[in-house]
């Protein structure tokens, strides 16, 4: 597996990812169809931050956006000085292999390029394989924020220093 930056004709593929990714979701969200949109145009994202791709013989079977300090747009919960982790997902037929936890780590070592203190991210309970990643690599819970379409979530920070 390799960790790759994202190019434009990579957007289907991205797309697809996440939307194979989320589809687990599809009763625990109040309003899937507005939220299965957002997911389905991941590689919208790379118009704000840098979308990394994992590739297996040439096929995207995970992504991540990391979105620097001080780039925008950013929800409000965020501070501007944070680098943010935004959609993990992983392709449900990759899962077990690590591709989520090289992701993270390659959005950590962009923070630690841009020399951040600290890195953000938002999650839910309802995403428990996601959590318990980002738990075991020592991000801490933060602040709880408003609830997406009916889920929990909240604000989880890792110190960089």
């Amino acid at each position: 597996m390799l960790i790759r930056s994202y190019s434009p004709s990579d957007a289907g593929a991205v797309n697809a990812t996440a939307l194979a990714a989320f589809a687990q979701y599809r009763g625990v969200y109040s309003d899937w169809d507005v939220l299965e949109r957002g997911v389905g145009s991941m590689a919208s994202l790379s118009d704000t931050g840098e979308i990394l791709l994992a590739d297996a013989d040439g096929a995207v079977v995970g992504a991540v956006a990391y979105i620097g300090p001080r780039q925008s747009p950013r929800a409000d919960f965020f501070e501007p000085d944070w680098p943010i982790i935004r959609m993990l997902v992983v392709d449900p037929a990759a899962r077990g292999r690590g591709i989520g936890r090289a992701l993270t780590q390659a959005c950590l070592e962009r923070a630690r390029r841009d020399r951040a203190e600290v890195i953000a991210l938002h999650t839910s309970p309802a995403m428990e394989v996601a959590l318990a990643l980002y738990l075991n690599m020592g991000f801490k819970l933060l602040r709880r924020v408003p609830d997406r379409f009916g889920v929990p979530y909240a604000v989880y920070v890792k110190p960089l220093a």
